[in-house]
């Protein structure tokens, strides 16, 4: 809506538009012409279509060829429940006046349903406002919410701060910004070392924890000796490395990514995918993925869940949402997502 609203203002106004993206999608879509930036230079520049049908310089033929792409690995059907919800809302007072009375609540998730197993991955998407956020914070405990959530076969929707402590190891969150998630005044080591001291694991002495941390950021594509690095010194491919790395280090069984690729170009979504996907296979991880980028959802998800105003409005397996969806705010996402339109049976081509 808003590309169409700048499309719809410059033919009215007559103005230039300069759009700063790493989203192909919409350069392709917005832009007559095209310049492509690497290190502070512009390495290749030309008409839209020339560029997306016959890119000469390296740089852009890995951006062109990097879209997330390929499906989750098959998860068994048989895998145990790691997390459910059942009728979970997530209300926020709006207070007025000077004795700052409630008068109303905005239902950022209003009786949302669902069920998470072990290896499987829920998307959640929808547009801005919708709710997404909100429900993986609700469900980690982190928002105040009502209704029944069951973690690992425990009832935590009642259980108190010392109750959750032992748990919080177990379910943890990987956030949208790399930039603001990571404090500047702490090394790399000290990042993700902190759940380790919290929950007292990782070993007694510091050495172990050291080796403990270092088999972390191994296993996100870092090299151990970083860990006396600070967060300025590393590109947000890396800093988004970081925060899994200390998600992982506590051995969780269910992580929320909210929005975790959506700060990154293509190239290094792409990678960041296929690291989700190798950490999921390894450790039969359980992720509930929060995105509006469908291309970077149906390449990780199982089930999709599409929120709109607090709500629920289609649900059900990934296959069936991406290539037959229902609602018709479904199929509105879709079309601006593949720039593509369902038939007259709702049949959406990928």
């Amino acid at each position: 809506e808003l590309l169409k609203l700048l499309k719809d203002l410059q033919a009215e106004l007559g103005m230039a538009l300069l759009l700063i993206t790493h989203d192909l999608g919409i350069v392709r879509r917005m832009s007559e012409r095209v310049y492509v930036m690497n290190a502070g230079r512009i390495v290749e520049q030309g008409k839209v279509a020339d560029i997306f049908a016959t890119p000469r310089h390296p740089h852009t033929q890995r951006l062109l060829a990097a879209e997330p792409s390929g499906r989750p690995e098959p998860a068994s059907r048989d895998a145990p429940e790691v997390i459910a919800a059942s009728q979970l809302k997530v209300w926020f007072p709006v207070k007025k006046g000077i004795l700052r009375r409630t008068v109303d609540h905005i239902k950022a998730v209003d009786g949302i349903t669902l069920h998470l197993h072990r290896g499987h991955t829920l998307g959640v998407v929808g547009e801005s406002g919708s709710g997404k956020s909100s429900l993986g914070r609700g469900l980690l405990r982190l928002e105040r919410s009502r209704g029944a959530i069951v973690f690992n076969g425990r009832d935590i929707q009642d259980a108190g701060f010392k109750e959750l402590r032992p748990l919080r190891k177990k379910m943890q969150m990987v956030f949208q910004d790399p930039f603001g998630s990571l404090s500047p005044r702490l090394s790399v080591g000290q990042i993700v070392e902190e759940g380790l001291l919290v929950h007292d694991l990782g070993g007694d002495s510091y050495q172990e924890r050291r080796a403990t941390i270092g088999r972390a950021l191994e296993e996100v594509g870092l090299e151990p000796d970083m860990q006396s690095r600070y967060p300025h010194e590393f590109s947000g491919g890396q800093r988004q490395r970081v925060s899994i790395a200390r998600a992982l280090v506590l051995k969780p069984d269910f992580i929320v990514l909210d929005e975790p690729t959506s700060a990154l170009d293509m190239s290094i979504q792409a990678q960041i995918v296929e690291l989700l996907r190798e950490l999921q296979r390894r450790h039969d991880l359980a992720y509930l993925f929060i995105s509006h980028d469908l291309k970077v959802v149906r390449a990780l998800a199982h089930e999709v869940l599409v929120m709109r105003g607090g709500l629920v409005v289609e649900q059900g397996p990934a296959d069936e949402i991406f290539t037959c969806p229902k609602d018709p705010y479904t199929r509105a996402l879709m079309d601006a997502a593949f720039e593509m339109k369902a038939d007259e049976t709702g049949v959406v081509s990928l």
